[in-house]
Order: structure tokens, then sequence, then C-alpha cells
């Protein structure tokens, strides 16, 4: 993973961009009806039920608009919500409030339900010792924000992008004329560029496990689309030889069976793909 300075760094992108984005030359709604000077306080509304995530996100979002805010948090990320349940008040400039209040409920309603999600799939997992792992497929330019979601509800995180590790797919395996050319080259790479990333190779059949095997330097091996059965022998094959890593069209009906195959790892874009937000509001009192 990226180091914390370059996750931060890139939440600071997030929230400079959506507010360049959202508020461009100023929030004329605002100004055109409420005094400069006048100040309020509002609640952060769940309306649902699930976990909450993007407090910390939505307090970073309030200091970028106005550092004089105040942000009083009742709920911590990572807890369970009910409906009626308030996260936090936030006072200060009615105004600065109002320019920050569609950035936080933007991102804090999709951090929930991202969260939500991964922690369904913790808990089917408990009792085995696999770990759910997200992947790239994420909204464009709001990356850090979800992944941090999986964290939250106790996932933890791939690869952040495609420079942070290596991972060879079907089509590198393919272009590269092989398993074996494929890895060989990658090594060579990274000797020549002093470059010290995880190789990671996925397999498509028995047949490429035994092959990913024969090379040396491999640190995971992503076992694709495989059946059961398939999986837990390739999960006897590979041994402690690497870690292991299922994916592929897997939910929270098939999860707990491809734990129980034995894999170190289980990855699933449906973590950050295939949520429906949290409902949220931020009201007035």
């Amino acid at each position: 993973m990226i180091s914390e300075i370059q996750f931060q760094n890139e939440l600071q992108l997030i929230i400079q961009n959506a507010i360049r984005e959202d508020v461009g030359d100023g929030d004329h709604s605002s100004m055109a009806c409420i005094p400069a000077a006048a100040e309020g306080k509002a609640k952060l509304l769940v309306k649902d039920t699930g976990i909450i995530a993007g407090v910390a996100f939505a307090k970073m979002i309030f200091n970028f608009v106005d550092a004089k805010l105040v942000v009083e948090t009742l709920i911590q990320d990572g807890a369970s919500v009910n409906y009626g349940d308030v996260v936090f008040y936030v006072s200060g400039s009615s105004q600065s409030i109002l320019k920050a209040e569609r950035l936080v409920l933007n991102s804090m309603q999709r951090m929930s339900a991202i969260a939500t999600k991964t922690k369904k799939y913790v808990d089917v997992l408990q009792g085995t010792n696999t770990k759910i792992l997200d992947t790239r497929k994420t909204t464009p330019g709001f990356r850090a924000c979800e992944k941090w979601a999986v964290t939250i509800g106790g996932g933890e995180n791939h690869r952040f992008a495609l420079y942070d590790m290596i991972m060879l797919k079907d089509n590198h395996i393919d272009f590269a004329g092989g398993i074996t050319n494929a890895i060989t080259k990658t090594k060579e790479y990274l000797k020549s560029n002093n470059k010290d990333l995880k190789i990671i190779v996925e397999a498509r059949n028995l047949e490429e496990i035994k092959e990913i095997l024969q090379n040396d330097g491999v640190y995971r091996i992503l076992i694709d689309n495989f059946n059961f059965e398939d999986t837990k022998t390739a999960v006897a094959l590979i041994g402690s030889q690497c870690l292991t890593e299922s994916s592929g069209n897997i939910n929270e009906n098939t999860i707990r069976e491809y734990a129980e195959c034995g894999v170190n790892y289980i990855s699933s874009g449906a973590l950050t793909h295939s949520v429906y937000n949290m409902d949220l509001s931020l009201k007035a009192i």
C-alpha cells in the first residue's frame, strides 16, 4: 500500500477537487439570503441502519472549508447506527456549513455503504483464517475514501493503484508470451529499476498454478474464477510457497465456502462497485 503521507495527500486532493467542482466561484444560494456573519448549528442525522463511515473525513472537509467550524462527535467511524441516531453536530458560519454540506453527505453516504457491506462479508468469514480485500474497481477520483471505508468496515486494502504492487493478470501474461516469461521479465524490470514491489500472479487453471510455482519471487497467487474443488486443489498445491487469493464473482452467498477452501484472502470488487448509499442528512437546528 501507499504511505500514510501519500494517502493523506490523496484525501486532500479529493476535497480540493470536489469543492472546486461543487462551489466554483461561490455558493450563490447561501450568499444571496444568509448574512456572511450569520452563525448556526446542524446535525448529521442517520435515516438508515448500518456501519457509519466518513466521520473523520467530514471533519477534514469542514476544516478545509472553514477552520473555525466546530464539530462535536457523538458516534465514531466503524460504529453501528440506526434510524434517528445523530452522528455529530457542526456549528459556526451558516454559509460555511452549507458550502460543505453536499460533499460531506455524498462522501459519508457512500463510505458508510461500503463499510456496511464490508462488515457483512467480515462477519460471514468469522471463524476462518481468510481476510477480505478490496480491488481497484472504485469510483474515479474517490478511491482513497472508498478504500478507507473498507478498513473501517473491518476489511483490508489490496494494492492502491498500478504503481504500488505488481499484478500479472491474464492480459499481461498473454501479451508477455506466457507465465514464466512474464515473471522473468518482471523480476528483471524490478532489479534494473531498483524497485521493491511484491508480485502477484493470476492463474486461470491448475496447470497455470503449477507453472507459477516453478518460478520463485511470487508473493501471492490469484486463484481466479475457480470452482470450490479446484480452489481446494490449488491451495494444496501451493502449500506454504506463497500466499493465496480467490477472486471472481464471489458474493456473500459463496464467500464462506471459498474461505473454507483455505485461501488467505478473498478479493471482491462488489465492496466498492455494488453498494447503495446509506441515507443520511444534515439538518439545521
